[in-house]
């Protein structure tokens, strides 16, 4: 093997090591989450007698119990629910009988399509304001502003959520409040779960803004007549912007958690609403496809994260070299 196919070897063997870390990382996650929901829904309560409804007697609940699987031990379940797994075979719904990872898959572009625009309404609207407030922290128009955001952190989204359905959808009438249909039935609930991760985004990117217009090169970036935009959008943000992109990837979970939320409050055909109605009557192979598709979107998301690290900041690439 001659230096250039050795240097060829060596190049995928450093690309393929952190691929292969992560999918066991991902492997464990998923194990252990998938263990764990698993014996807890059994706690939870018995979804024979809520198929069977109220009025059954005994012994249809039970021909429903075995009929599902229910009357085996724990054991035995959780044996053929894992060997299950190993294809991604989740079961049929308790409540339509269609394989509920196709119920899932079917609302999760949806799902995607509100965060994707939660997500870029908060970079739209958090990027200039933590810049803005970053760069003279001590303005008083700028103390006001950041008061507004504290104070926007504290408030819940949903409560946000009726805020602007009352105002725009009842007041005004200018925007549809249910389903999502068309763009202007996506401004509203956009908006409602940007604000979920929006005032904390502001309050991290002036935070880094201000400290990064303390150090030695922006400095050195005035002296040699940078004018004061350059030096904040040019030097400042780039560094700045690692640390807001660190807050969105490590809230990706909660951002998930809110769209939940924001798909009930809007009507949204999401998954969130799927998986909210599948937890009230104890559909267990719906709940369990909907938990593990959530762990392996955040798992995927903080991954990229880490990727745009490494774009956002040279010298991580350098270090994993």
């Amino acid at each position: 093997m001659n230096a250039d196919e050795t240097q060829t070897l060596s190049r995928w063997r450093s690309l393929l090591r952190p691929l292969r870390r992560r999918a066991i990382d991902l492997a464990v996650l998923l194990f252990g989450i998938t263990t764990l929901l698993f014996f807890l829904l059994r706690l939870t309560g018995d979804p024979a007698a809520i198929i069977a409804g109220e009025e059954a007697d005994i012994e249809h609940v039970e021909y429903i119990r075995a009929y599902y699987g229910f009357d085996r031990s724990l054991v035995q379940q959780y044996a053929i629910y894992m060997g299950r797994l190993l294809s991604l075979d989740f079961g049929a719904s308790l409540a339509n009988r269609q394989p509920a990872l196709g119920l899932v898959l079917d609302r999760l572009g949806t799902t995607l399509l509100l965060t994707f625009l939660a997500l870029i309404v908060n970079t739209a609207v958090s990027v200039p304001i933590g810049a803005w407030l970053g760069a003279r922290p001590d303005a008083t128009a700028r103390k006001a502003v950041a008061g507004a955001v504290f104070i926007a952190q504290g408030i819940p989204g949903f409560i946000v959520g009726l805020l602007l359905i009352q105002l725009f959808a009842v007041e005004l009438r200018w925007l549809p409040s249910i389903g999502s249909r068309g763009i202007e039935s996506w401004i509203l609930p956009s908006l409602t779960l940007a604000s979920f991760l929006a005032p904390k985004v502001i309050r991290v990117l002036a935070a880094n803004v201000s400290e990064a217009m303390r150090e030695d090169y922006i400095r050195t970036a005035r002296a040699n007549g940078a004018s004061n935009a350059e030096i904040l959008w040019r030097h400042a943000l780039p560094n700045a912007l690692l640390g807001a992109a660190a807050l969105v990837g490590t809230q990706i979970a909660f951002l998930l958690s809110g769209a939940l939320i924001t798909e009930v409050l809007f009507a949204w055909p999401g998954f969130g609403r799927l998986l909210i109605t599948s937890v009230q009557t104890l559909d267990f192979p719906v709940i369990q496809a909907a938990v593990f598709m959530i762990a392996v979107l955040v798992f995927l998301a903080n991954a990229a994260t880490d990727m745009s690290f490494q774009i956002i900041d040279p010298r991580l690439r350098t270090q994993r070299a």
